[in-house]
Protein backbone atom coordinates (compact mmCIF):
# COMPACT_ATOMS: atom_id res chain seq x y z
CA UNK A 1 0.00 0.00 0.00
CA UNK A 2 1.33 3.44 -0.93
CA UNK A 3 1.32 6.49 1.32
CA UNK A 4 -1.16 8.96 -0.19
CA UNK A 5 -0.68 11.88 2.22
CA UNK A 6 2.02 14.08 3.77
CA UNK A 7 4.32 13.37 0.84
CA UNK A 8 6.98 15.93 1.81
CA UNK A 9 7.22 15.17 5.53
CA UNK A 10 10.77 14.86 6.89
CA UNK A 11 11.21 11.30 8.22
CA UNK A 12 14.12 12.43 10.42
CA UNK A 13 11.71 14.68 12.35
CA UNK A 14 8.38 12.78 12.18
CA UNK A 15 9.38 9.18 11.56
CA UNK A 16 9.51 6.58 8.84
CA UNK A 17 6.57 4.30 8.04
CA UNK A 18 7.48 0.69 8.77
CA UNK A 19 4.01 -0.84 8.28
CA UNK A 20 0.95 0.35 6.41
CA UNK A 21 -2.34 -1.39 5.72
CA UNK A 22 -5.89 -0.18 5.19
CA UNK A 23 -6.79 1.84 8.28
CA UNK A 24 -3.58 1.19 10.22
CA UNK A 25 0.07 2.21 10.34
CA UNK A 26 3.28 1.90 12.31
CA UNK A 27 5.90 4.63 12.22
CA UNK A 28 9.37 4.53 13.74
CA UNK A 29 11.42 7.53 14.90
CA UNK A 30 14.98 7.60 16.21
CA UNK A 31 15.27 10.67 18.40
CA UNK A 32 18.08 13.07 17.51
CA UNK A 33 20.23 15.51 19.46
CA UNK A 34 18.53 18.49 17.80
CA UNK A 35 15.24 17.34 19.38
CA UNK A 36 16.56 17.87 22.91
CA UNK A 37 15.53 20.74 25.14
CA UNK A 38 18.44 20.63 27.61
CA UNK A 39 21.81 19.10 28.43
CA UNK A 40 20.18 15.99 29.92
CA UNK A 41 18.93 14.94 26.47
CA UNK A 42 15.21 15.28 27.19
CA UNK A 43 13.31 15.20 23.88
CA UNK A 44 10.72 17.93 23.35
CA UNK A 45 7.21 16.46 23.45
CA UNK A 46 6.35 18.12 20.16
CA UNK A 47 8.47 15.55 18.33
CA UNK A 48 6.64 12.68 20.04
CA UNK A 49 3.32 14.34 19.17
CA UNK A 50 4.50 14.83 15.57
CA UNK A 51 5.34 11.13 15.31
CA UNK A 52 1.89 10.15 16.62
CA UNK A 53 0.15 12.66 14.35
CA UNK A 54 1.99 11.34 11.28
CA UNK A 55 1.03 7.77 12.19
CA UNK A 56 -2.63 8.87 12.44
CA UNK A 57 -2.49 10.72 9.11
CA UNK A 58 -1.12 7.76 7.18
CA UNK A 59 -3.50 5.33 8.91
CA UNK A 60 -6.29 7.42 7.33
CA UNK A 61 -4.12 7.72 4.19
CA UNK A 62 -6.13 10.23 2.18
CA UNK A 63 -4.46 13.10 0.26
CA UNK A 64 -6.63 15.71 2.01
CA UNK A 65 -6.65 14.44 5.61
CA UNK A 66 -6.16 17.06 8.33
CA UNK A 67 -6.07 17.01 12.11
CA UNK A 68 -9.03 18.68 13.80
CA UNK A 69 -8.27 17.88 17.44
CA UNK A 70 -6.37 15.50 19.67
CA UNK A 71 -6.64 14.26 23.23
CA UNK A 72 -3.21 13.07 24.35
CA UNK A 73 -1.22 12.00 27.39
CA UNK A 74 2.54 12.03 27.73
CA UNK A 75 3.28 9.05 29.98
CA UNK A 76 7.10 8.87 30.20
CA UNK A 77 9.99 11.13 29.25
CA UNK A 78 11.93 10.37 26.07
CA UNK A 79 15.70 10.78 25.69
CA UNK A 80 17.90 11.52 22.71
CA UNK A 81 18.97 8.31 20.97
CA UNK A 82 15.87 6.32 21.84
CA UNK A 83 13.87 4.60 19.11
CA UNK A 84 10.10 5.13 19.26
CA UNK A 85 7.36 3.17 17.52
CA UNK A 86 3.92 4.70 16.93
CA UNK A 87 0.96 2.47 16.13
CA UNK A 88 -2.28 3.95 14.78
CA UNK A 89 -5.57 2.35 13.76
CA UNK A 90 -8.73 4.03 12.47
CA UNK A 91 -11.35 3.20 15.07
CA UNK A 92 -14.36 4.89 13.50
CA UNK A 93 -15.13 6.50 10.15
CA UNK A 94 -18.32 8.55 9.98
CA UNK A 95 -18.71 10.92 7.05
CA UNK A 96 -15.56 13.03 6.88
CA UNK A 97 -14.53 12.30 10.49
CA UNK A 98 -12.00 9.63 11.46
CA UNK A 99 -11.20 8.73 15.06
CA UNK A 100 -7.68 7.33 15.34
CA UNK A 101 -6.20 6.04 18.62
CA UNK A 102 -2.39 6.12 18.64
CA UNK A 103 0.17 4.71 21.05
CA UNK A 104 3.90 5.40 21.08
CA UNK A 105 6.23 2.89 22.69
CA UNK A 106 9.91 2.68 23.50
CA UNK A 107 11.09 -0.94 23.62
CA UNK A 108 7.57 -2.11 24.51
CA UNK A 109 7.01 0.58 27.16
CA UNK A 110 4.21 3.04 26.41
CA UNK A 111 5.44 6.66 26.53
CA UNK A 112 2.47 8.40 24.84
CA UNK A 113 -1.15 7.70 23.99
CA UNK A 114 -3.83 9.72 22.36
CA UNK A 115 -6.89 9.92 20.19
CA UNK A 116 -6.62 11.94 17.01
CA UNK A 117 -9.73 13.38 15.38
CA UNK A 118 -8.99 13.62 11.67
CA UNK A 119 -11.08 14.95 8.82
CA UNK A 120 -11.01 13.91 5.18
CA UNK A 121 -11.70 16.98 3.07
CA UNK A 122 -12.91 17.24 -0.53
CA UNK A 123 -9.94 19.41 -1.43
CA UNK A 124 -6.67 20.57 0.11
CA UNK A 125 -7.18 22.67 3.25
CA UNK A 126 -5.28 25.57 1.64
CA UNK A 127 -7.16 25.41 -1.68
Amino acid sequence: MNIATHQKIDPALCGQAVALEKGASQVELKTLQQMSVDDSGLVHGGFVFGLADYAAMIAVNHPHVVLGAAEVRFLKPVRVGERLLAAARVETAEGKKRVVPVTVEREGEKVFEGTFFCFVLDRHVLA
